[in-house]
């Protein structure tokens, strides 16, 4: 193979102008962590990502669908195996309905093993005449409203990288090591899910599948290929000092990977062209996304591609469009008929929750469910109409039984909120409300093929 001795300036984006960064103390102390960071070894692997590549690749010809989804700000305690479990097997539920449902291969990847950090609108929050910094993900400060927790702390930094590593560490187990197990397509269901209209008709599907598997093996097949599941992991590169330190030189092509997720992206508030985000993810080889809010332009498309991937090279940009119910049908056709016209190999992925945010009467911040069915069938009109191709769906999840979003099967309403609401952050589907919307997007993706 052969190794490339271009290795680009890894450390330019220093010099560009950079946003919804913590100010640290202690800047020696900063230091004094990321090159303990840059010590450790990768959570994943260059070739993994470039496998993540060839399926993204495959979502931008059409011919596969991208399932990514996870919590809106990962914890440190939300690292144990029963947290890790319930959300991959909400993702591998999802998977399955869209999988058998929708008759397409789904690309799996959760927002796992590194969201630990999250932009902020205001640098501080003030409580009672008291104002602290702003809570910005177990990464940089905590949760809780008192100086000392609020002190942005480089050590944090060397904690969300182990918490990775163990969340890796539990999803490899459990998507090799037979949980994923397409014959435990039953087994994935035994708990709260199982009794809601969602879990009813995911049982019948469930039974369906189970009837094919039976009739591969009596037909002399070997439904054991179905034993593990590939699974990817990725976050928002926000905090670049973290990134960096996690970018390692590939031994195979002599070309840089950060080795913190196989698929990273960059935010809405933070794609400035001639920012520093856009420099650092421009150098690197990941699988990359880009969020698109309801400002964003057919020439802003253009220039991300051209600042991002000006080889179009497949699978390497995909752009996830987070526009809200009631913009999504006029703001994003333009967008994609510019981009399907320049012929850039883009995957376009709808996250229908960041659009839809609302406080109910009761403070709680919350999401309609009916409003991210809307968006997402809006974005399956769009692309229906234009003649491209709906790739994906970027969701925040939990396996958990919250209560955080209102609607869906089980009738969630903003009386209701306060019983489970346990995000750190955003409001998040539960899995009832998970698979309710899986069903659906399997029947749009259907109509629209």
């Amino acid at each position: 193979m052969f190794v490339s001795t271009q290795i680009p300036d890894l450390n330019s984006w220093r010099s560009r102008p950079i946003v919804q960064q913590p100010e640290w103390e202690d800047r020696s102390e900063l230091d004094a962590v990321t090159a303990e960071l840059a010590g450790q070894p990768p959570l994943v692997f260059a070739g993994e990502c470039d496998q993540l590549k060839d399926r993204l690749a495959a979502v931008a010809l059409g011919e596969a669908f991208v399932l990514q989804g996870g919590d809106c700000a990962e914890t440190f305690d939300g690292s144990g195996a029963d947290a890790v479990r319930n959300k991959i097997k909400t993702l591998l539920q999802m998977a399955a309905v869209l999988t058998y449902a929708g008759s397409v291969p789904v690309v799996k990847i959760g927002r796992m093993a590194g969201q630990f950090a999250k932009p902020r609108s205001k640098p501080t929050e003030v409580r009672d005449g008291v104002e602290l910094p702003a809570y910005r993900g177990d990464m940089v400060n905590g949760f809780e409203f008192t100086p000392e927790s609020r002190r942005n702390d480089p050590q944090r930094l060397l904690r969300a990288y182990y918490s990775a590593a163990t969340t890796l560490n539990l999803t490899r187990a459990f998507t090799q090591g037979g949980y994923a197990d397409l014959r435990q397509v039953h087994a994935w269901n035994q708990d709260f899910v199982a009794g809601s209209p969602a879990g009813r008709r995911y049982e019948q599907l469930a039974g369906e599948i189970e009837r094919a598997l039976s009739f591969m093996r009596a037909c002399g097949a070997d439904p054991a290929e179905f034993s593990g599941v590939e699974f990817y992991s990725s976050h928002e590169a926000l905090i670049l000092d973290y990134e960096h330190a996690l970018t390692r030189v590939d031994s195979r092509t002599g070309r840089p990977y950060d080795v913190s997720a196989h698929f990273l992206w960059i935010g809405e508030r933070t794609r400035q062209l001639e920012g520093a985000h856009i420099d650092f993810m421009r150098k690197i080889q990941n699988p990359i996304g880009v969020k698109l809010g309801p400002t964003t332009s057919p020439d802003d498309a253009l220039a991300l591609i051209e600042a991002l991937n000006p080889d179009h090279e497949p699978g390497r940009l995909t752009f996830i469009t987070r526009m809200g119910a009631g913009k999504i049908r006029e703001g994003l056709p333009p967008l994609v008929e510019k981009v399907a016209q320049s012929g850039a190999p883009v995957a376009w992925i709808c996250d229908p929750m960041h659009g839809n945010t609302f406080e109910a009467e009761s403070g709680y911040k919350t999401r309609a469910f009916d409003d991210v069915v809307d968006e997402v069938a809006g974005f399956f009109e769009v692309h229906r109409a234009l003649g491209t191709h709906p790739g994906g769906l970027h969701m925040e999840f939990t396996g958990d039984d919250v209560t955080e979003c209102v609607g869906g099967g089980h009738e969630i309403t903003e009386h209701d909120l306060h019983h489970r609401y346990e995000t750190y952050c955003d409001p998040r589907l539960n899995r009832q409300q998970s698979l309710d919307l899986a069903f659906m997007v399997a029947e749009m993706y259907g109509a629209a093929r």
